[in-house]
């Protein structure tokens, strides 16, 4: 019997099926191939998820559990010669520790159905493509999706041992300020903590300055210094600066990412701070986030444990500290009316 001749059309659509039935062949062993191959551009990824909010602070790698910095502090001055004056003050040592908390993840999923959600978009080159390069795609997705998390949680985390969360995982800098608040190691009579007004856009130019001012002699001598802040309040300072200033000669563009009379000070605002009760200004140094990158505990691997579901297994140390409160380092600036963590 003669076979009816298909259709072009059809003809057409049957190669398109086959060509995506050849392509869609992802085996496990592939996946662990891949896995260990990118595994230290892997481990790196969330790293790079952080990226907007690490170019403003200092990644410190090899940590694993936890690292502790001592602060001296004392006075010593000269003073007219004497044969009989001693100076019996003492010389401490204040300790900070920048804790990294280990973290985990396990994600179930299925490489058929990533293939087909992928295809159409920017895979689009059917037989050269290879599952190499559609695994690293993967993987490389779902850590970066790890380190966008942790990115977005750097300021309010806070550390829950049953928690299943990157909220969980650690203590973020705003929960971090709360504590030493509620510890007297932050005051008005220390010098590294000031309450101020909430912020508007009629008000935000002046409360910026007054940050500033408010700040020791020995922070604004910095060359670059770091005024953290949610994106809002840069947008009330433009606003503000704008009705404020006029079109005077030097105002050349709309937005001012320094603060008026602080041209060391850069404004910074970023996504993670929305509804931070602080602003925190600071140096780059100071800001501290803590990973590994190095040991054998840290790991992202694949495996199979049903027939048509892999698993994405990733392991990571996480954690933020200040390397220093003292007032020529640090100052934090309460926005009134805020609620508190």
């Amino acid at each position: 019997m003669m076979r009816c001749p298909l259709h072009p059309c059809m003809t057409k659509l049957k190669t398109i099926f086959d060509m995506a039935q050849v392509s869609v062949n992802i085996t496990s062993e592939d996946l662990q191939k891949s896995a260990r191959k990118y595994r230290k551009e892997l481990l790196q990824m969330p790293v790079l998820g952080l990226s907007r909010s690490l170019q403003h602070m200092t990644l410190r790698p090899g940590i694993r559990y936890a690292e502790t910095v001592g602060e001296l502090s004392g006075d010593m001055q000269f003073g007219p010669y004497s044969e009989t004056r001693e100076d019996n003050s003492e010389v401490v040592i204040n300790p900070r520790t920048l804790y990294t908390y280990f973290g985990s993840v396990v994600r179930n999923f299925s490489p058929n159905k990533i293939y087909q959600s992928m295809w159409g978009s920017d895979i689009t080159k059917g037989e050269a493509l290879k599952n190499t390069e559609i695994t690293r795609k993967v993987l490389a997705y779902l850590t970066a999706q790890l380190g966008k998390n942790l990115n977005m949680v750097l300021w309010n985390a806070v550390r829950n041992d049953s928690g299943e969360t990157s909220k969980d995982l650690f203590n973020g800098f705003d929960t971090i300020t709360k504590k030493e608040l509620d510890g007297k190691k932050l005051s008005e009579e220390l010098g590294n903590y000031k309450v101020i007004e909430a912020i508007t856009k009629e008000n935000a130019v002046d409360t910026l300055k007054a940050v500033c001012m408010a700040a020791d002699d020995m922070l604004t001598e910095e060359s670059s210094v770091k005024l953290f802040v949610p994106k809002h309040v840069l947008f009330d300072y433009c606003e503000d600066y704008k009705s404020t200033t006029g079109a005077i000669p030097y105002n050349r563009e709309y937005k001012q990412y320094y603060v008026e009379g602080f041209d060391n000070v850069n404004i910074v605002p970023l996504a993670n701070k929305k509804n931070s009760p602080f602003i925190h200004m600071t140096v780059k140094r100071n800001m501290l986030v803590g990973v590994n990158q190095t040991g054998e505990e840290e790991n992202v691997e694949v495996a199979r444990f049903k027939a048509f579901v892999l698993q994405f297994i990733a392991t990571m140390f996480f954690g933020v500290e200040f390397e220093s409160l003292s007032k020529e380092r640090l100052l934090v600036a309460s926005i009134d009316g805020t609620t508190p963590i």
